[in-house]
């Protein structure tokens, strides 16, 4: 008794210890002090929502449960406030967002959920909210049956935000595929634009049949646009693959009509339809089909590319096909091999009853019917890969028919089977349009004759041609082309009568029915033009000069400058043949017919060609005829031509005429030709004149030629000639006043040659006066140019190349280097600044460093250093010669000349030595 009652007293003890904790617990459900304020104001106004709502804010750190009265208490006064449950809601959703979705209290979500769509029905996000939570927690048809209450509940308006979620859930796995399928269906019937969800999902759910049958209904409806931005051509593809890939789920469905309709629709994917079809049929098993379907589609594809997959795939086929029948053989012989005797002893008991039955006949020894065909499906693979370059032209040929380099090449193919070469030219000129054709259509022609020809049969080469020549040609070589082809082949064969009778049947001119019947159709043929063809007329009378005799020759070239169809050198070669037969006034009146029909410049050969001719024939005895056609080339030439025409026509009366009448030419050449060879041809005009008259009688051409408007720069050029010239005759004054002349034209930081031969001139044949002259003339001149170009660029330019070329002298000449850099200290008259600016011209000062006193000296370095007591003497640096003149001409400045230099003898030895240059010093050096 005792124990029992010990027993029986802990047991109420720990009862009223949990009692205690559930009276604490609920202690806590009920308001304290804190919150008597806001249940006086609820108890007085329990349906304002403001004050439930202060009192949940109130409570806002307080526990859930706590809050969870208040909003039960909140939802009991006020259950159609959708404020209370949205709030509500989200916090039991906090509260289990990190539980299992076994605990008990999703149960109690759920139940929640369901009292707060009794009044909550109509708004959406609730139904969202609880859909969500159901989809969590993976309950199908409970969470089916609530995306269906939510359908019903609320309007077609707000279905689109329930379908999203609905279509996610059946989306999941573990839920049955049918009841996705009639869900999906359900939706389309909503929304039919989403198809392709629908197809996708059939796809992922290995539901083929219907997918295609869905795809194919897509593609049939035109009015039907992506929502995923797929092109038709993209739904194709798919619908290909899909139907290639599983030909033996799908059926019902015309697969080879839909892959045709494709690959008439879309072009750039030929290739890759024709190879799914020839997939779909090797699927089903039908190998020969797949093999015809290939051939097909070689067949019929214009491109390279789409061929080239086609036939990948055809090659890849062969070869994956004799390699499963190698690994069968294979395995069959091994089976063989371990029931060999049973295998022969069926085979006699076979033999047996196929002797005996009469009617029966065994076709397991035919070749067709033997299952060790390797050798056929090797020698089939073997012709495949052979064909593959008349394929591959068969395809560039279908691309353009017209193109005749693609049928030349054809030809090559079958060079060693002359029947294909000629099948392949019959077809070549039966297809190519002589109006679309890509290149010269004729060629076809005259190649296939040419194989009738190289095989010996001259009967069908000439049929040939006599074909190609009916042919309707666009251009007219062409045509002419074909019929000098043909005279070609019969001069090979030595029929040189039947050469000339097609050419005289191919230059002879149409009749005048024929042409009146050719205008009424208004289709001109080529063949109307023939007889103008000047490559057919060259070709006729290379073979009329070779075969024929001078009078059908000459016929020849009558009829062709009948036809105003000739050429400067058909005049040319005409009057040659008539001078090699010595008929030399008939080859004249063809150059004279020749000189009127053409203009310039096509006349110069012409002309220069009769001159000569007639020149070299006659000489002397016809001058004035001569001269008469000289005028009358010259008259007719444009400036350009004429230099040679005039030079002849010089050379023509120098010859048999008189010099002055030469000089009167050459004088009229100088003002004919153009600015640019004036120059050239005054100086042929001096040189002839000085030959003829003697030089005194250039110096009128040579005014003439200064005065008649030449560019300055040949002005400069021609004056200097003729200062060397009157310096040539000792007319010194003469020389020196065209040298200032041609001053104006030179300037000197440019035309230092100008300058140094006019210097060299004064220092010869000039006195101090005439020195200073010419250095006043340069400064002039200096500052005209400076004033008019300020600074040259081609000054700047010269002088680089000048240092340029001194630097690249002085490192082959060292020694020349070093005297120079002696030599600078006296030579050099830049001053010690070297600021001196370019363009700027001094008014004859510069500073510079004096030697006396530490100042500077005022120089002008062009004038001549001269004693400061007046005396007339040249500096140091200039070497002026000497020359004997009269004494009487210097005067008193005579005796003052022989004093200086008896002065300077006797201070000789006191004088101060010039410095040594750098080889003086080297040889000193070298003998010390």
């Amino acid at each position: 008794m005792g124990a029992g009652g010990a027993e029986e007293t802990v047991a109420g003890g720990g009862q009223e210890g949990e009692g205690q904790k559930e009276q604490q617990r609920d202690k806590l459900l009920y308001p304290d002090d804190k919150d008597l304020l806001y249940e006086e104001e609820i108890q007085r106004n329990p349906f304002t929502l403001k004050l439930w709502w202060r009192y949940l804010i109130a409570h806002a750190e307080s526990p859930f449960r706590r809050r969870s009265v208040i909003y039960e208490r909140a939802l009991r006064a006020l259950p159609g406030s959708y404020k209370l449950w949205h709030a509500y809601l989200l916090e039991r959703l906090k509260q289990v967002k990190h539980l299992p979705v076994t605990h008990p209290r999703y149960e109690s979500l759920n139940n929640t959920f369901e009292r707060a769509l009794v009044t909550m029905h109509k708004m959406p996000v609730i139904w969202i909210m609880y859909l969500t939570s159901l989809t969590q927690q993976q309950y199908v048809t409970r969470t089916r049956h609530a995306f269906d209450r939510a359908l019903r509940s609320l309007p077609v308006t707000q279905h689109d935000r329930i379908w999203d979620k609905y279509l996610t859930f059946v989306g999941q796995k573990g839920v049955p595929i049918e009841t996705s399928l009639r869900v999906y269906r359900r939706y389309l019937k909503f929304d039919p634009t989403h198809i392709e969800d629908f197809i996708d999902f059939l796809l992922r759910s290995g539901l083929w049949q219907e997918a295609a049958e869905r795809l194919a209904g897509v593609l049939n409806d035109e009015s039907f646009r992506s929502i995923q931005g797929k092109t038709r051509h993209q739904l194709w593809l798919e619908l290909c693959d899909l139907l290639t890939k599983h030909a033996c789920e799908v059926s019902g469905l015309k697969v080879d009509a839909i892959i045709r309709g494709g690959i008439r629709q879309f072009t750039d994917e030929v290739g890759r339809l024709w190879t799914s079809l020839a997939d779909y049929y090797i699927r089903r098993g039908m190998y020969e089909k797949a093999r015809d379907i290939y051939e097909e589609g070689m067949r019929t594809v214009i491109t390279v590319r789409d061929f080239g997959m086609i036939f990948d795939s055809y090659t890849q086929y062969e070869e994956s096909m004799l390699a499963a029948k190698m690994e069968t053989l294979d395995i069959e012989e091994e089976g063989g091999e371990q029931f060999g005797g049973e295998n022969g002893a069926g085979e006699k008991v076979d033999g047996e009853n196929g002797g005996a039955g009469g009617d029966t006949t065994d076709l397991r020894g035919f070749w067709l019917a033997d299952e060790n065909d390797i050798d056929l499906r090797l020698a089939r693979l073997e012709h495949l890969m052979d064909r593959r370059p008349e394929i591959v032209s068969s395809v560039l040929l279908r691309q353009n028919p017209h193109n005749v380099h693609e049928w030349h090449k054809r030809v090559k193919l079958f060079k060693n089977n002359p029947e294909r070469q000629i099948m392949t030219f019959t077809e070549a000129v039966k297809t190519v349009d002589p109006m679309k054709a890509v290149g010269k259509p004729h060629t076809l022609w005259v190649a296939f004759a040419k194989l009738y020809e190289n095989h010996k049969d001259l009967a069908n080469a000439r049929v040939v041609f006599e074909r190609a020549v009916q042919v309707n040609y666009k251009a007219l070589d062409d045509l002419a082309s074909v019929w000098c082809e043909w005279a070609e082949m019969e001069l090979r064969h030595k029929n040189f009568k039947g050469a000339l009778g097609l050419l005289r049947r191919a230059t002879a001119e149409p009749s005048v029915e024929v042409k009146r019947r050719v205008a009424a159709d208004g289709n001109e043929p080529v063949q109307i033009r023939l007889h103008r063809s000047l490559k057919l007329w060259t070709f006729y009378l290379d073979i009329e000069e070779s075969l024929g005799n001078l009078d059908s020759t000459r016929e020849v070239y009558e009829r062709i400058l009948d036809l105003r169809i000739a050429t400067p050198q058909i005049i040319i070669n005409y009057a040659f043949l008539l001078e090699e037969n010595k008929y030399f006034e008939d080859a004249f009146k063809v150059y004279e017919r020749g000189v009127k029909i053409f203009k310039y410049p096509h006349v110069k050969d012409i002309w220069v060609t009769y001159l000569s001719k007639f020149v070299k024939r006659y000489g002397k005895s016809k001058l004035e005829r001569a001269r008469e056609l000289f005028e009358q080339a010259v008259r007719k030439a444009p400036a350009e031509d004429v230099k040679p025409l005039y030079l002849q026509y010089a050379k023509l009366e120098e010859d048999f005429g008189l010099a002055k009448s030469a000089m009167k030419v050459y004088d009229q050449a100088t003002k004919a030709v153009p600015d640019h060879e004036k120059m050239k041809m005054y100086e042929i005009y001096i040189a002839r004149a000085a030959e003829i008259f003697g030089v005194p009688k250039t110096r009128q051409i040579y005014e003439q030629a200064i005065e008649s408007g030449l560019p300055d720069k040949d002005v400069k050029t021609m004056s200097m000639k003729y200062a060397d010239l009157e310096k040539s005759l000792g007319e010194i004054d003469r020389a020196r006043g065209i040298y200032n002349f041609a001053a104006q034209f030179a300037d000197p930081r440019s035309d230092t040659d100008f300058w140094s031969t006019w210097h060299e001139f004064e220092v010869q044949h000039g006195n101090e006066d005439t020195f200073r002259e010419m250095l006043r003339v340069k400064r002039t001149v200096s500052a005209s140019f400076s004033q008019r170009h300020n600074i040259l660029p081609e000054y700047l330019m010269q002088q680089e190349q000048k240092q340029i070329a001194e630097e690249a002298a002085d490192k082959h000449d060292q020694m020349a280097a070093l005297e120079r850099q002696l030599a600078s200290p006296a030579v050099e008259a830049v001053p010690k600044d070297g600021m001196r600016a370019l363009g700027f011209v001094s008014g004859g000062v510069e500073g510079q460093v004096g030697t006396g006193g530490g100042g500077n000296m005022i120089a002008n370095p062009e004038d001549i250093e001269l004693e400061e007591d007046g005396e007339d003497d040249f500096d140091e640096r200039v070497e002026v010669a000497q020359k004997d003149v009269p004494v009487a001409v210097f005067g008193d400045l005579a005796k003052k000349v022989e004093a200086d230099k008896s002065q300077s003898n006797a201070s000789e030895d006191v004088k101060v030595a010039r410095p040594l240059g750098a080889l003086e010093r080297l040889k000193k050096r070298q003998k010390t």
